[in-house]
């Protein structure tokens, strides 16, 4: 069936978006702290032979040898503290509500070494903003950038109709770079009365509320959106007639009409459709057939022309071939 063409230009307009780089300052994660707990540690059994004392001496001067390496001290304490904090709320039942306040105890210790996510750098936004991009991504201030998953944003920044590909980046120790392709609005498409934007891929992008997508190509039917290029290649096939087809129709499917500025409809084969617009054109530079009073004009027969006239002309021809046939009784 073939669904008419519908005015929804009717819109309203949106609030303008500000595309940029994002310098996340919210999304710095300070170190996670608790208080000290001095661990007690049983002797190695391979000491068992020695003086208690011996063995408490040698403990002490390996513990302070390993501190003393740079940041060994910091990684150990903040290890100590996120296995405390972690058993801790587990036994108590509230690890989720700790996690999502906190993070996970390995994000915990990566960003007490120094791995928190401090800047965050978004290029390509186009129709997007910052805030849309890094709510899809997930990325939270309790994230370390040591263990962020960059696949798992890609894929979800992917999943988002405005979003045709995205690269996901991560420069350590606190940097993410993260650069989209965006999809932009390359034509209407009207089916069951709702008209959206969508892609070039035919991908809908957004519900028409913008009149600067107005001048877009514009088609109508089921699957419609992902012929784009075929009804694309009509429109340059019509010729000096383009700037007259004001939608493409695509009928059960198989075949397309062009609904034309001055409301006829022109129906196309289903095969060699730019041959039909050839002779088209010729009849609209050696008849004017579009500026005639019809409805349609059939081209889906080869070599054959049927057209359609209004209720208006199909009168105004009655009227005259009575007039002639009375004139031609009197002779």
């Amino acid at each position: 069936m073939r669904e008419p063409v519908e005015a929804l230009f009717d819109v309203a307009h949106p609030h303008p978006v500000q595309a940029g780089s994002l310098h996340a300052g919210s999304l710095h994660a300070g170190a996670y702290s608790a208080p000290y707990v001095n661990p007690v540690g049983s002797e190695p059994a391979e000491r068992r032979g020695r003086s208690a004392a011996s063995a408490a001496q040698a403990e002490r001067g390996r513990l302070s040898r390993i501190a003393a390496l740079p940041g060994i001290g910091t990684a150990a304490l903040a290890l100590l503290f996120g296995a405390v904090g972690s058993a801790g709320v587990a036994h108590n039942g509230g690890y989720a509500e700790f996690v999502a306040r906190n993070g996970a105890p390995r994000d915990i210790v990566a960003r007490a070494l120094g791995f928190s996510i401090e800047v965050v750098t978004i290029s390509g936004l186009g129709e997007l903003s910052e805030s849309d991009v890094l709510a899809a991504s997930g990325v939270k201030p309790t994230n370390s950038l040591l263990f962020l998953d960059a696949e798992t944003i890609r894929e979800r920044l992917t999943a988002l109709p405005l979003v045709e590909s995205a690269r996901v980046l991560k420069l350590y120790p606190d940097r993410l770079i993260i650069a989209l392709e965006g999809r932009r609005p390359f034509a209407l498409w009207q089916r069951d009365g709702k008209l959206s934007v969508v892609a070039a891929d035919g991908v809908v992008i957004d519900e028409m509320r913008d009149e600067r997508f107005i001048g877009l190509p514009f088609v109508v039917g089921e699957g419609a959106e992902k012929r784009l290029d075929e009804y694309m290649r009509l429109l340059e096939a019509a010729g000096d007639l383009k700037s007259r087809v004001r939608a493409g129709v695509l009928v059960s499917g198989r075949r397309w009409s062009l609904d034309m500025t001055n409301g006829v409809e022109v129906k196309l084969p289903e095969r060699e459709p730019e041959a039909a617009l050839a002779l088209l054109q010729r009849l609209q530079r050696e008849a004017r057939i579009l500026d005639k009073d019809v409805i349609s004009i059939d081209l889906r027969a080869s070599g054959r022309v049927a057209v359609r006239l209004s209720e208006e002309a199909v009168a105004a021809r009655a009227a005259a071939t009575s007039r002639n046939s009375r004139k031609g009784g009197q002779t």
